[in-house]
């Protein structure tokens, strides 16, 4: 029978305000699903719901057909009876306890047989490549080791979901690249499904076979990371995924300049559809090129080299136009004219919120 997680139009209110409003989505077993969005939307208090940390206000959680929580039949299943791992953004590592006795310990609280337990947590130690110290203390370690051992005392119980809260923003970003491998190489050996919640927007489409997109506490985009990269449902979500230009226009005869800019030039799209009010044209820094030539005209106001790519603020008029462009073409200075050619844009109206 599959293990997939159905949250049935879970709500979740603190006093006034209502922190999650009728989830309802279906995470199947074996995939990585991530939950993103602003801080405040509801992501976190979804994980705590699942987690049994909090109880719902309102609708269903199951995984396969076995109910962990239902307001409907004033159900509720304590959290250590879901039988779920969960690593959170701190490593929770007990400083007093060996690496062994740290993964070992959710095994005994369980009453599990004692040769069982050295099992277990021997194998949790191997797979997190910890076997080597385990009779060390957590305060001779790394803090990509410490995180590893809450890996291993979380998937020594043999967990079906993983519930992963912010687990590898204390890291530096070397070793926060490799936890993400790491992680993604355990989901791959033992099978569990991942439900992840993080605001690194790469850290989420690097692991993520699907992505939940939060605001409010309601969810705007569920998707493949290229889907909603590519393919936003609105505009929060072409916000709040990856980086982006909002530019305020104007149509004359058919064309398309920047709001209160008709001097730099056309720009070279063809015109929004006439029933769209207040247009704003969007797309990605990386979406739009540099040229010497060009009838759509700005002027370079910032650049700043960031290694493989050169980030330039262009002004057009007095918008200001945020550009990406490869290192090894990117030959203009502060105060130099340039033409602008845009690739993939979007259309939104400026009265959306």
């Amino acid at each position: 029978m599959p293990h997939d997680v159905h949250l049935d139009r879970i709500t979740k209110r603190f006093g006034q305000v209502t922190a999650v409003d009728s989830l309802d989505i279906t995470i199947r077993e074996g995939e990585c699903f991530s939950m993103l969005g602003p801080s405040g939307c509801g992501k976190t208090t979804t994980l705590r719901m699942l987690a049994g940390f909090e109880d719902i206000d309102e609708g269903e959680i199951r995984v396969g057909e076995r109910i962990f929580s239902s307001k409907a039949k004033n159900y509720y299943l304590p959290p250590e009876k879901r039988d779920f791992g969960m690593v959170f953004q701190a490593f929770a590592v007990w400083p007093h306890l060996t690496i062994f006795d740290n993964v070992a310990f959710p095994l005994q609280i369980r009453g599990i047989p004692k040769h069982e337990i050295a099992e277990k947590a021997k194998r949790a130690l191997s797979y997190t490549n910890l076997l080597s110290v385990a009779d060390s203390y957590p305060n001779e370690l790394s803090g990509g080791a410490k995180q590893r051992v809450a890996l291993a005392r979380a998937i020594a119980i043999n967990p079906t979901v993983m519930l992963l809260d912010e687990p590898l923003s204390n890291l530096d970003p070397k070793l926060r690249e490799e936890m993400r491998f790491e992680i993604k190489d355990l989901q791959r050996k033992l099978g569990f499904t991942i439900i992840f919640v993080t605001h690194d927007q790469s850290e989420a489409m690097a692991l993520s076979d699907r992505i939940l997109v939060m605001r409010d506490g309601v969810i705007q985009q569920v998707d493949s990371p290229l889907t909603v990269y590519d393919k936003p449902a609105n505009r929060f979500v072409f916000s709040f995924i990856g980086l982006s230009n909002f530019i305020p226009v104007e149509l004359a005869e058919n064309r398309v300049y920047v709001k209160g800019s008709s001097q730099s030039g056309a720009i070279n799209i063809p015109p929004p559809d006439a029933g769209l009010s207040s247009p704003l044209l969007a797309f990605r820094p990386s979406d739009v090129q540099m040229v010497e030539d060009g009838s759509f005209r700005g002027v370079v106001k910032r650049r700043a080299y960031l290694g493989d790519i050169v980030d330039y603020r262009v002004m057009v008029g007095d918008v200001e136009v945020r550009i990406q462009s490869g290192a090894y073409r990117s030959h203009f200075n502060v105060g130099d004219s340039c033409g602008l050619q845009i690739g993939k844009y979007h259309w939104y109206s400026d009265e959306q919120a």
